[in-house]
């Protein structure tokens, strides 16, 4: 059987608990789209998988839509300066890097009659590093180009990302 040159055998990961997840929401305009992202720490590096619902579909002939989908600075969905999810702030960029170099900057989400499913793997970021920060689903695709966010448009979902609860052997729950 052929292997992925990364050495990842990633159904029995799929398949395992994640480490992290983020809890997708969509803002009072985009009230039907919901989902969750899963990240799973590998050898190789993270593995984040995306199942999502809800998007807003194209009319006429196109088959789908392409959403930006980055992580954030910000640690909350609020809707600050009164935009919604103001509070998710910029795209995650510890390293002050030039677009599309941001370590925030994921493959984009493509829609399929209002889901999207989504499965990749990344070294850019470590796992303490996400916790606690935002993820955000854009209305247009980034163009991995425009400063500072890709021309990504209008914040339509988010979610905070947080440590999976695991019970320790006396049956607390921990993160």
């Amino acid at each position: 059987m052929n292997r992925p040159s990364s050495g990842i055998c990633l159904l029995p990961i799929l398949r395992g608990r994640a480490q992290a997840k983020a809890v997708i929401k969509g803002s009072e305009h985009f009230p039907d789209i919901a989902g969750i992202v899963r990240i799973y720490q590998t050898n190789s590096g993270l593995i984040i998988r995306a199942d999502i619902s809800g998007l807003p579909r194209t009319d006429g002939t196109s088959h789908g839509r392409i959403f930006g989908f980055h992580i954030h600075e910000g640690t909350d969905c609020g809707s600050g300066m009164g935009n919604p999810f103001g509070d998710t702030m910029s795209h995650y960029n510890p390293d002050g890097a030039a677009h599309p170099d941001h370590a925030g900057d994921l493959p984009p989400l493509f829609g399929n009659n209002g889901t999207a499913l989504s499965v990749f793997l990344t070294d850019r970021f470590s796992l303490p590093e996400i916790i606690g920060r935002t993820i955000v689903i854009h209305d247009h695709p980034d163009d991995f180009t425009t400063q500072p966010s890709g021309n990504s448009g209008t914040k339509i979902a988010c979610g905070v990302i947080l440590a999976a609860k695991t019970c320790r052997q006396d049956g607390r729950n921990v993160l």
